[in-house]
Parts: C-alpha cells; structure tokens; sequence
C-alpha cells in the first residue's frame, strides 16, 4: 500500500494546504493520507514570541488538530495524526519517518515536502535516517525545475532521488492568512469554510488592539495597512525580522492617518515643528500606538519613521518602510525595481526607493522633508 505523510505546524490549515494533499495523493496513487501536525516546529526561534500588550488568542494543539478534521472531512482513507503533538517538544521529521515506518513495515511510505525544504533538507537532523525509512515526495511549483546540481548531489549523497510533483500554486501561505486574521481582515477564499467559521467562533489569532487601532482608519487607507502588514510578515523572516514585530507596526504604522491633530485621540501630541502635512501622522502615529500600549522601542520608530526613513534605521524600521511602498496595491513607475531590491537587501532597497521619493517629490514640486535627504544621503553611500 502507498502511504502519504503530510506534516507540518497547520496554524492554520489553509486551502492551498488541502490542494496540495489532494494533487500528491492523486499523483502518487497513495491509498491512505496521514496528516501529521508538528508538535514545535523546529524551524520557531525566539523571533516568533508575542509582543507585550498584543494578546492573542492563539490555536491549541486540540484547535489545530480539530481544524484539520474539518479541513479533510471530506478525503477517504485519511487520519489526522496525533503521534508528534502528543510526544511533545520539537518535532523532528526523522523520529516520525521512523514511527511510521515501524507502523508500516511493509508499505510504500512517502513524505511530502515543498521545494524550499528539498535544497535544505542535507540540514536537516538526520537525513539519512529519513531516506531510509519512506521517499521524498517534493511539491514542485509547475514553472519551476529542481536545480540539477542539487539534484546530483542528493542522489550521491543518498543514493536515491526525490519523486517529484507538479503543483500550481495559488500562493496562499500561513503566514499570509495568519496576518489576515489578527488583523480581523476577510480570509474567506483562503481557507476551508469549516474552518474559517471555527476559527472565526472561537475568535482565534485575533488581535483586538490592532483591530481597534485599524477601526480608525477609513475603508481605503484600512485595505492598505492590511496589505502593508501581509507585505511586512512575508519578508520578516527571509531577514531574521520578529514575524509578529513586523505584524504590530504594520497594523499601526497609519493609524493616526486619518485622524486630525486637535482629535481628543491625540490629546496630549506635541506637533514637531518644521514637518510637512504629508509626513506629520508619522510622528503622530508613534504616539498614538504609545497611547495603545505599545512599548517597544523598535516598533514605535518603526511607526514614527516609516513615512520620512531617517539614517541608520533598524532593520523593522526598514521593513515598514518598504512594505508600505511595496504592498500589492502600490502602482507607480519604478514599483517593481524596489520590489525586486526588497527581495535581495534591505539597504539597496532603502536606497532606491529614497531615491524614487525625492525624484517624486521634485517633480510635484513637493515639499521635501530634511529627514528624508539625511536618509538617502546615509543609504546612497551604504
């Protein structure tokens, strides 16, 4: 019998997550599908704590486990797995290879992994053990071929080769959906409707203050701090950024956009002198987010510069700048240039877009912000 392993965190399990399932078993003829829900991935880092003030409510093990039966009612011959959730701690791939192995001596045993995984797989603990227990199965992009040199190296380093699927993507991810939901913004199309109505009952990933602070925003600028946040968590950890720092300052960073300098909100704001209309809810942004409960220094600069930039910015202050020129509903011309630098480096993305700015600025005949000069002057010479 053909047997497919699917782990992972599953917080939460999404449409594309179901997709996937379903083409690998299709491909492979699997007779049975075990849904393996990671106990702590061993990927987490000290990155991913949450930030004060900032409660959540988060999914339990019985909520993640609970979410996939709903995901996967609908599959024949499919278990969702208790086996790491109930041994507890990190989850390793290869005790569970070996687990299910020696449940299933006899069987044709496969284990799903995404392509990302595949180049990083020599690092994972135990690779070998993994390869002798089951096949890897790597979901593979339709556009995209496995690089051949990594190809070889894997098959002389253990003497098999990977069994390769053909998947087209809708480019869903957790981390997408995560930030959609703590921000109280519509996932529905993302995930299975089952679980969405679970999640949305039980009031899971929620967080109020960010949903509060978005509530002051009108309907167009809120639509834009969502997707400034998507942007922002999706690039935090290809730069070792705290997921949810990014996700908090991009929740707030215009949040006293909307709002006028004499609002009772901002009772207490000192307007710093000398900073144009345009720039001025930066600083009364900082306040604001102050006001909210915010206490991290890191995110309240990231709320108060993400307008202007400002020379030597920390790394999630560059992150919220270039989100929110980058986010999906940004159109203008050298968009996608900065898209591209933000992909590779922070600080050449930095550079360009100041320098797509102030260009922009001039032409408008705009008033430019001194702080905005200092930033391209420290960046154009990084």
């Amino acid at each position: 019998m053909k047997i497919l392993l699917f782990g992972g965190s599953f917080s939460p399990v999404h449409s594309e997550h179901v997709r996937i399932a379903k083409e690998a078993q299709k491909a492979l003829q699997a007779e049975k599908l075990i849904v393996i829900p990671a106990a702590v991935s061993p990927f987490k880092t000290k990155a991913d704590l949450p930030v004060e003030n900032c409660s959540q409510v988060l999914p339990s093990d019985a909520d993640r486990l609970a979410m996939l039966r709903l995901a996967f009612a609908d599959f024949s011959h499919t278990e969702i797995s208790d086996y790491e959730i109930c041994c507890g701690g990190t989850s390793y791939s290869y005790t569970t290879c070996a687990h299910f192995r020696s449940l299933y001596p006899k069987d044709e045993l496969y284990f799903l992994i995404g392509s990302d995984s595949f180049y990083s797989f020599p690092q994972w603990k135990y690779p070998e053990r993994i390869v002798n227990d089951v096949r890897l199965a790597v979901i593979r992009r339709s556009e995209e071929n496995l690089d051949e040199r990594s190809l070889q190296a894997f098959a002389e380093r253990f003497h098999t080769l990977p069994t390769c699927i053909d998947f087209s993507t809708t480019g869903i991810s957790s981390t997408q959906v995560r930030t959609l939901l703590s921000l109280g913004a519509d996932a529905s199309g993302l995930l299975p409707k089952a679980v969405q109505d679970y999640i949305l009952q039980r009031g899971l990933y929620r967080i109020d203050l960010l949903v509060q602070a978005l509530a002051l925003e009108k309907e167009n600028r809120r639509a834009h701090s969502v997707r400034v946040a998507v942007t922002a968590t999706e690039h935090a950890k290809r730069f070792r950024i705290s997921p949810q720092k990014a996700l908090v300052a991009a929740g707030l960073h215009d949040c006293a956009k909307n709002l006028a300098l004499d609002d009772k909100k901002l009772f207490g704001f000192i307007p710093p002198e000398g900073v144009p209309e345009s720039v001025m809810h930066q600083y009364s942004g900082a306040y604001l987010a102050e006001k909210f409960g915010i206490r991290d220094t890191d995110i309240l600069n990231a709320v108060r510069y993400h307008t202007s930039g400002r020379p030597d910015m920390s790394d999630l202050e560059k992150l919220i700048y270039l989100a929110d020129m980058t986010e999906a509903g940004r159109h203008y011309p050298g968009v996608d240039e900065i898209r591209a630098a933000f992909d590779r480096d922070l600080n050449e993305a930095m550079r360009i877009a100041l320098q797509r700015t102030l260009a922009f600025l001039r032409e408008t005949g705009s008033s430019i912000y001194p702080l905005s000069l200092q930033a391209y002057e420290y960046y154009k010479n990084d």
